[in-house]
């Protein structure tokens, strides 16, 4: 008996441990192997650029095959180049034949000095968002949201808002340097494409944080003690932080896929940029140490943020006297305006765009916009952007919803099985939906499905981790723990009883990723990743017009407007209050006994760093801890109270029996 509790006890640490094992080397696996898997030629990308002057005839072929070790099979092809990664040597680059890690190393230093402008804007901008929080606290009032200002910093993406900072800042206004990387002065533009939106997401979640914290009693009984406004300052940051740290961790790790895209705006010479040329130019050793790179400055970065998790929180979780705050969100009916409108606005672009033909060049050459026959102007072959974007938001959302779709399934399944799946998860988090494209794109050439494939590798975490601690919690509910103890079989509990409560709240949780797994799929079709020309999306038609920004704007406008209402509606949504929320005062409901179809509690040990979402939904299920740790307690003692009581009657039924 003790012993197979003890195996118990070992089983899920022990599974954890290999799932992260097998995880990371998948990963590994999978680069050493892209010269193998690449689905272009190889051999003829290198004869091209190493002997010009030969013909492509299959003995030259066979002999660049030779050179390159491609003739040796996969594991062959992944031995050599982990063997040379171990000594130092990345390989020698497909193009130019010289050694590819020093300059990636060197391209690497200029993003790591860009992602440090980026974070010093993103720590003023968080600062200045959650201070009037902080302040409220301090009076004794609470805040109803973290305003308009961090809603709409946070609604723009990277490329997005790269493209808009272009324009207005060194275009109209001349303030700034459009390309380049020649000074401090030229990181202006780039590092507030960064840091802006990463600064309004952080101070968005600082500010919510700090907000929950001050409705904790523990506040009442400093102030009755005496304590000042900075004690309690610095109280209520320590406590409030490490809440938002694994969602501040993946706003980090999101920087080095948003690099790649505002490098490729600005011509900066960084990583990103050289990686991306890489992929263009199918120089697979240059490719997979750009790749091994930008994951290592991910996983660095969330080590940085678990590291100062744990300094910030001490030994609280592990002696349990971590209290957690249970938030009172009332829905208004003023916060669907904002969706409401953006939701109008980009269904009538859509609709009269749907009405007229993306593909035909009837008007001139960069014809500027006029009132009725071409509002949105013309881009550089003549054809209509208001029709393009129109089209492009059918071929952008409709690829989106299939993702969606995919991602949803996925998420439902892997997400019953929490421990083992910890390690997918967590190198899922550490790989934006970029170095995805990059991979899919050297494996079988960039296209729509490819891209769509692309963000589904990635974007299926959220899901998974909700549907995590939705399982985890409905399993510690005390009517359900019961249910083994009374003979019922663990497959009928997990179908009868705990995936009805979880596929409402998954689903819905999933359809408001939508727009922002749209926005991801427009992201890899401006970085050349997705569809071909003249297929009108919504990247791929604002890369079309970025060429020309300085002389005809309405080029990067016109898409950029879509693309604009579809970032401010998914921003918008995320920020709704999720479930059947309780009015203060008010007693029972879903959110009130803490049931799956409100607002749902995760378990830190179980989910890991499974939290790969910013939105409330997943942000309202890591701050459930504790309850879901009072759940536990409850069927624990439930259980052991059901078995007594059976021990009780079968005492009783063999006395009755002896009496007799």
């Amino acid at each position: 008996m003790r012993t197979a509790r003890t195996w118990q006890a070992l089983g899920g640490p022990l599974i954890v441990g290999l799932s992260r094992f097998l995880a990371i080397a998948a990963v590994v696996l999978l680069l050493g192997m892209l010269p193998w898997l690449t689905g272009n030629s190889a051999e003829y990308t290198v004869l091209r650029a190493r002997y010009a002057d030969l013909e492509a005839t299959p003995e030259a072929l066979a002999m660049v095959r030779a050179e390159l070790g491609l003739d040796r099979g996969p594991f062959g092809v992944f031995g050599d180049w982990f063997s040379g990664l171990l000594r130092g040597d990345a390989g020698s680059s497909w193009i130019s034949n010289r050694p590819v890690l020093p300059g990636m190393v060197e391209a690497l230093g200029v993003s790591t000095t860009l992602m440090a402008f980026a974070l010093g804007v993103a720590l003023v901008v968080a600062s200045l968002i959650a201070a009037p929080a902080l302040r409220a606290g301090l009076k004794g009032r609470a805040t109803r949201g973290s305003g308009v200002a961090a809603v709409a910093l946070t609604a723009l993406p990277e490329f997005l808002l790269a493209s808009v900072l272009l324009i207005v800042g060194a275009v109209w206004l001349g303030w700034f340097h459009p390309y380049g990387w020649n000074g401090p002065e030229y990181a202006v533009l780039p590092a507030l494409a960064l840091g802006l939106p990463a600064g309004g997401l952080v101070g968005r979640l600082v500010g919510d944080a700090v907000t929950a914290v001050f409705a904790e009693e523990w506040i009442t009984t400093w102030r009755l003690a005496g304590f000042g406004n900075r004690r309690i300052t610095g109280a209520v940051l320590r406590r409030a932080l490490p809440s938002v740290l694994s969602q501040i961790g993946l706003v980090m790790i999101g920087l080095t896929g948003g690099a790649v895209a505002v490098e490729q705006v600005f011509a900066i010479p960084g990583l990103g940029r050289a990686t991306l040329g890489a992929a263009a130019s199918q120089d697979i050793p240059a490719l997979q140490i750009g790749i091994l790179l930008l994951l290592g400055l991910a996983v660095a970065a969330g080590v940085v943020v678990a590291a100062l998790r744990w300094v910030l929180l001490g030994p609280a979780p592990r002696l349990g006297s971590l209290p957690m705050p249970e938030p009172r969100l009332r829905f208004r009916r003023r916060q669907l305006l904002v969706p409401a409108i953006s939701a109008v606005l980009l269904l009538a672009i859509i609709v009269a765009g749907l009405t007229r033909d993306p593909y035909a060049s009837a008007f001139g050459r960069l014809e500027t916009p006029r009132l009725g026959a071409l509002p949105f102007g013309a881009d550089a072959s003549g054809r209509d952007l208001l029709a393009r974007v129109g089209h492009g938001a059918v071929t952008t959302l409709g690829v989106a919803f299939c993702v969606v779709l995919l991602c949803l399934v996925i998420g439902l399944v892997l997400g019953c099985f929490p421990r083992a799946v910890t390690g997918p998860l967590e190198v899922t988090n550490a790989a934006p939906p970029i170095i995805a494209g990059l991979i899919v794109a050297a494996i079988s050439g960039p296209s729509t499905w490819g891209a769509a494939i692309a963000v589904g590798l990635v974007s299926w975490a959220p899901l998974a981790a909700h549907t995590a601690a939705l399982v985890t919690e409905a399993r510690a509910q005390p009517h359900i723990a019961l249910l083994p103890v009374l003979g019922v079989g663990k497959a009928r509990v997990m179908l009868r009883h705990v995936l009805p409560a979880v596929i409402g709240p998954v689903t819905r949780h999933a359809m408001l990723r939508l727009p922002g797994i749209a926005l991801a799929l427009a992201a890899l079709g401006f970085l050349g990743l997705g569809p071909h020309p003249p297929t009108p999306e919504w990247g791929l038609v604002l890369a079309e017009g970025i060429g020309y920004v300085e002389r005809a704007p309405w080029t990067v406008l016109a898409p950029a407007s879509a693309l604009i209402l579809a970032s401010v509606l998914a921003t918008s949504l995320a920020s709704l209050p999720a479930g059947r929320l309780r009015r203060p005062g008010a007693r029972g409901g879903a959110a009130g006994r803490g049931g799956a179809g409100g607002v749902s509690p995760a378990d830190p040990a179980v989910v890991g760093n499974a939290s790969t979402s910013a939105d409330p939904i997943t942000t309202a299920a890591e701050r459930g801890a504790t309850v879901l740790e009072r759940g536990a307690i409850v069927a624990e003692r439930g259980v052991t109270a059901v078995a007594e009581r059976r021990s009780t009657l079968g005492d009783e039924s063999e006395v009755g029996t002896t009496r007799t």
